[in-house]
């Protein structure tokens, strides 16, 4: 098999051979360029932690010891409350052929909402991440941060993401391809992948991002443009610059670069330091190809930055370095590009709430 990221094609040969499964089968509209969208169950299980299941370990086993108590999920919809932690099982299956790993991440307007969703899997001693050879269940942890959610069955919280064969870029050969084709609209700066800085100076007035309300409502995920965006944020000004974040509070931030994936690679942000500040930026991790990319009609897009401060008020400077996207080739291109075949609600982007949000 080709070394790289796994294109919509191969994940629909994947889902002929049974490697991925599922029960009911799995819909067009879940496959994405370079990934494929996870579906939640039926029940929601509330623990009284979270947990891996650990190596020999299968979940449901583990259960057990967490489970307060389960609910239903239907078509109504249930609400997961803010603070709490959940774990429902996902309507996919996988049995990975040798050579093919997966990483999962939480879609893009989940982590807009602070609703920290994870993958675990048996034999798991890491979120997210699922070796080789994995034939078992899958399952969503959801923990709502900010607000309560209303989820029904067949929501699509979090992605995967396959792979064969180590398709990261070294920071060389990230350089080449910044030179054959720019990936930043300014300076690149790349050390173990390509910086992403904060922009806290717009080039228009003084808006440079959103803080989540702390006593809000509860948001219906399928509910589009639905909520007025000042009953949920509270806006973000500065002029000088320089904000200071909150203990505890959650803030919608813009990078200063526009970025771009070109259609034959993929890329996936990672944090660019763990002891970077007093607080972490929160991602929605996959970058899809074609995002900000002149194929797929854009012209670079900046990265929407989730950031949490941790147990002391930190000062953010315009600039500020605070996350990195790494880039990976893609085994071949996509049929599908991002912005340009499917409903992209966030090619061309710049400061933007997600779209359950509308402003006004």
């Amino acid at each position: 098999m080709t070394i790289g990221v796994l294109p919509d094609t191969m994940l629909q040969d994947m889902i002929a051979r049974g490697e991925i499964a599922a029960e009911p089968a799995i819909i067009p509209e879940q496959i994405q360029p370079a990934s494929l969208d996870l579906r939640l169950g039926t029940v929601a299980y509330r623990l009284r932690a979270s947990f891996l299941a650990g190596k020999g370990q299968k979940v449901a086993h583990r259960l057990h010891d967490f489970e307060m108590h389960r609910m239903a999920l239907t078509d109504d919809g249930v609400v997961l409350e803010k603070g709490c932690v959940y774990l429902v099982p996902l309507m996919e299956t996988l049995a990975l052929p040798e050579g093919v790993t997966a990483v999962a991440n939480a879609k893009s307007s989940t982590g807009r909402l602070d609703l920290l969703t994870r993958l675990i899997t048996d034999d798991g001693t890491e979120f997210d991440r699922i070796p080789e050879g994995y034939s078992g269940p899958l399952y969503a942890e959801i923990c709502p941060r900010s607000f309560s959610v209303l989820v029904r069955p067949g929501m699509r919280l979090n992605q995967i993401r396959f792979r064969a064969g180590q398709a990261v870029l070294s920071d060389a050969e990230l350089k080449i391809l910044h030179q054959q084709e720019p990936l930043v609209d300014g300076p690149a700066v790349i050390d173990e992948g390509l910086g992403f800085s904060v922009d806290l100076k717009p080039a228009e007035g003084d808006l440079v991002g959103y803080r989540a309300k702390p006593h809000t409502g509860v948001i219906d995920i399928d509910k589009i443009g639905h909520y007025p965006a000042r009953d949920f944020w509270e806006e973000v000004r500065a002029s000088d610059g320089r904000i200071i974040l909150d203990p505890g509070a959650f803030y919608i931030l813009v990078s200063r670069e526009a970025v771009t994936i070109p259609p034959d690679h993929a890329a996936e942000m990672a944090p660019y330091l763990a002891m970077v500040g007093e607080f972490r930026v929160h991602y929605a991790g996959f970058f899809d190809p074609g995002f900000g990319h002149g194929a797929a009609g854009g012209t670079g897009s900046r990265g929407v930055l989730e950031v949490r401060c941790h147990e002391a008020p930190f000062a953010l400077e315009h600039g500020q370095v605070v996350g990195r996207l790494v880039y990976e080739r893609m085994a071949e291109e996509p049929r599908q590009l991002y912005g340009k075949d499917i409903a992209s609600n966030y090619q061309g982007q710049g400061l933007k709430l997600a779209k359950h949000f509308r402003m006004g």
